[in-house]
This record gives structure tokens, C-alpha cells and sequence, in this order.
């Protein structure tokens, strides 16, 4: 089978996974005997590959989070490639890293055991009430992730991705909100 050239392949709705655009596309390509189409977004000119429902690269989870330290927001970026490039253990594993990283930023030491980093945020108040056991299952799935021969699923690093964004708008967005 062979991919076709570009044509008008109707129109299709999607969520660009390389700009984040919501874009409807005609142009792209389809090969030829199966349901595999590739799509150009119309805001960026990036190709977009669909085989039925999947979407290759898919959309990055979370949203941005104003604020961050040049490393911190590296590393946040990272994690939601990952998932958008389908490495959802890679994600999960970034994910820990990054919640080491905020915690040295934020003063602890470094190297130290991970436990050490997820009881400094608890205990210096960058965790919110009732955050603590979403911190620990960080550490858990990281743990998980690294040490043990299952892979992660895309819902494991969503997940984490979405606590993640909540403490870094509470640690460092918000306070960066409100003028002196």
C-alpha cells in the first residue's frame, strides 16, 4: 500500500497535537486500501495522522502554567509530550523527576530518598490540604514506573500531569497573580 498525494479528503475537525490548535483540515493524505488518513492542520501546515479514531501525535494534556522556572517548565512541557507521543511510562517517570526538581527549588537538599522530597512539600505547606496522598501516589506510580515491569497507561500519566499543574499554579502562577 502507498500514500496517495495530497487531496481533499473532507473535512475533519481535530485538535492539532503539534501548535494545539482547533483546526478543521480538508488537505492531506490517504493510503490507499485502508482508513489511514493524514491530515495538514490549516494553522501550522504540521501533518496529523489519523488510523479510525487515533490521532498521531496526539493532544499534550494539561494546559500551561505561567510563572515557572526555566527547568521546571522544561520538564512539565516534557511530561506532556510524552503522552502526546504515546510514552506514558516515560511521563509518569518525568513526572516524579519534576516533582524532585519543585522541591529542591523550593529549598530541599539534594540528593536525598524520593520520600524525602514528596514529606519536605507536605510539611512547608506547597502541598494544599488534602493534597498529600495525591503527592504520595506520584512517588507510588514513579515508583511503580521505575521499578517494576509493567508499563503505564495514558489515564496513570494524565493523571499526574493534572495534579502536577494544580501545585505548580498553586506554587508558583497564583502568588505571581496578585500585585505587591
Amino acid at each position: 500500500m502507498s500514500w496517495l498525494g495530497v487531496q481533499n479528503l473532507g473535512s475533519r475537525k481535530f485538535t492539532c497535537g503539534h501548535c494545539g490548535n482547533i483546526v478543521a483540515s480538508s488537505a492531506g493524505y490517504t493510503r490507499n486500501g485502508s482508513n489511514q488518513r493524514i491530515y495538514i492542520c490549516s494553522h501550522c501546515g504540521q501533518p496529523t495522522h489519523f488510523d479510525v479514531n487515533y490521532q498521531y501525535p496526539d493532544i499534550a494534556p494539561g494546559n500551561d502554567v505561567q510563572h515557572l522556572p526555566e527547568d521546571i517548565e522544561g520538564l512539565y512541557k516534557e511530561a506532556r509530550n510524552c503522552v502526546a507521543a504515546s510514552s506514558y511510562t516515560g511521563s509518569v517517570l518525568i513526572s516524579r523527576k519534576l516533582l524532585m526538581n519543585i522541591a529542591v527549588r523550593e529549598g530541599a537538599e539534594e540528593g536525598k530518598p524520593f520520600i524525602y522530597y514528596v514529606t519536605y512539600l507536605a510539611d512547608k505547606g506547597y502541598v494544599p490540604p488534602n493534597g498529600r496522598g495525591w503527592v504520595d501516589h506520584i512517588r507510588k506510580k514513579g515508583n511503580e514506573a521505575t521499578h517494576e515491569i509493567a508499563s503505564m497507561s495514558k489515564s496513570d500519566a494524565e493523571e499526574l500531569i493534572a495534579f502536577l499543574e494544580m501545585l505548580m499554579k498553586f506554587i508558583y502562577e497564583f502568588p505571581n497573580k496578585i500585585p505587591c
